[in-house]
């Protein structure tokens, strides 16, 4: 604070002033308001020095360019604290939110969105003149080495951790043959890298300026173009990503001739890669760094991938096509059930990955904590078998405070499925937590499963699910 505080203090002469820290981004830079009576401006702080310098770079080439980009006022002597134009709060994410939360944009949201897509050709065509790229960092060019990092950030991140099997020399075989293909796109454009609504701020004039491009590089202009139009969250129709496609082509158009046939086809690549991209993010950010924002936003990325797969699937790749397809089911949003009976999911899970989230939108149901009974997982003749297996329940079985448990949550789920089936609801969530997530979890989930397919089985009033998370595992209770 003390660092901020002598930088503003040297570049306003104020010295009664307010600073108020802002919301952290996903990076690991930190950002205050100051507002004095002179007006307000905006501190950042950031300890990785190659990518404040990359930042300071781009912001001073773009701004000689007549780019929209904020202003910076002041650097501190060792690089790490530097003050920027204040251009409010309202991004274009948060503009458009009305239209996200619905899922259909009205006429002005839908401008701001066709505005923003077609400043993108300046940045790529226009930024790219006379840029020194060996300014941008970490990484200057897109090569294979960056490409396979990202498909490797997906692998290790999010698909490792889902507990899907998968062939791993298959998989690397089908990302070098999508490495390779996305090379041949290679140009010596602008790529934002991250140019998504969350980094363009609605300025308090109405005008709109860009942010968050210092992780930019030489590459192929379909890759921020796919980042905007299929980013995971927006809930874009098909026809609006169409229409949003055809305004960037558009405004390419002044800036480049192109084969629109080819760039298409060249485009539906680098979707398939943006998305396997931002999936080892929300899996690390989410699943590792336990922040609930990413994990909201994965079965929003499924629902890109499955439309992406019903305009065509990519036979060149056929490990990672039956890997994605197994993870759609497993993540992606679940269809509302239309014949009017009560659907009940169970879940069990380890609390170290997180509860499980409802897609159904209603909040989540029971979270019912199993901790509080003994833990065979601490035995080391248990430590191989889950609650499936019947060494673990006579194990369980041989406590009284396990029959309690399950006695107690069986009267507040027949209490609470009696209540929706009166009142018509039609989606119902209960989730048992343990510590792995493999023994005293799964064996509350199957003990509530077979009550359920007891007394209402026979009913036709219910259709129940049992998903062991961790085992991957998954089967129809109530048919």
């Amino acid at each position: 604070m003390e660092r901020i505080k002598s930088l503003f203090e040297r570049y306003s002469r104020a010295r009664e002033y307010s600073i108020t820290p802002l919301p952290s981004s996903g990076g690991n830079r930190q950002y205050f308001r100051i507002i004095w009576d002179g007006g307000s401006c905006i501190a950042a702080v950031g300890t990785d020095l190659r990518e404040n310098e990359a930042f300071f770079y781009l912001d001073r080439h773009f701004s000689h360019l007549g780019l929209p980009v904020p202003e910076i006022l002041a650097v501190s002597e060792d690089r790490t604290v530097y003050l920027q134009e204040d251009l409010g709060d309202t991004t274009l994410f948060d503009a458009v939110a009305a239209g996200r939360k619905s899922g259909s944009y009205s006429q002005e949201e839908k401008a701001l969105l066709r505005t923003a897509i077609e400043t993108l050709p300046a940045f790529q065509y226009v930024g790219a003149s006379g840029m020194d790229f060996s300014q941008c960092g970490p990484v200057r060019y897109f090569d294979r080495t960056s490409v396979m990092f990202d498909l490797n950030y997906f692998k290790y991140c999010f698909l490792k951790p889902s507990g899907l099997e998968f062939d791993e020399m298959e998989l690397e075989e089908d990302f070098r043959r999508l490495c390779d293909r996305l090379l041949v796109c290679c140009s010596e454009n602008f790529q934002y890298r991250d140019f998504q609504g969350r980094n363009i701020m609605i300025t308090p004039e109405g005008g709109m300026k860009f942010i968050d491009f210092q992780g930019g590089r030489m590459g192929p202009v379909h890759y921020d173009l796919a980042s905007f139009v299929w980013q995971a969250k927006a809930r874009y129709s098909p026809q609006l990503k169409e229409e949003l496609t055809e305004a960037y082509l558009e405004a390419q158009s002044h800036y480049a001739v192109v084969r629109r046939k080819d760039f298409l086809t060249d485009l539906r690549q680098f979707v398939l890669f943006r998305t396997l991209q931002v999936l080892g993010a929300y899996g690390f950010r989410g699943m590792f760094e336990r922040k609930p924002h990413f994990l909201e936003s994965i079965p929003y990325a499924m629902d890109n991938l499955q439309e992406l797969f019903a305009s065509g699937t990519f036979p060149e790749y056929p490990c990672l096509c039956r890997i994605l397809e197994g993870l759609i089911p497993l993540y992606g949003h679940r269809q509302p059930r239309q014949d009017g009976r009560l659907m009940v999911r169970i879940f069990s899970f380890s609390y170290k990955k997180g509860i499980p989230e409802d897609d159904s939108g209603n909040g989540g149901g029971y979270v019912f904590d199993c901790r509080g009974v003994p833990n065979p997982g601490r035995l080391p003749e248990y430590r191989g078998m889950t609650g499936l297996d019947a060494p673990v329940i006579d194990f369980l079985k041989g406590y009284p405070e396990t029959e309690e448990f399950a006695r107690h949550t069986a009267a507040l789920a027949d209490m609470h499925v009696d209540n929706y089936l009166e009142r018509g609801f039609t989606d119902l969530m209960f989730s048992f937590g343990c510590t792995g997530g493999r023994h005293r979890s799964v064996y509350f989930a199957e003990r509530l499963a077979d009550h359920l397919e007891e007394k209402y089985g026979s009913t036709g009033k219910l259709h129940a699910v049992l998903i062991h998370r961790e085992q991957n595992l998954e089967r129809e209770v109530i048919r």
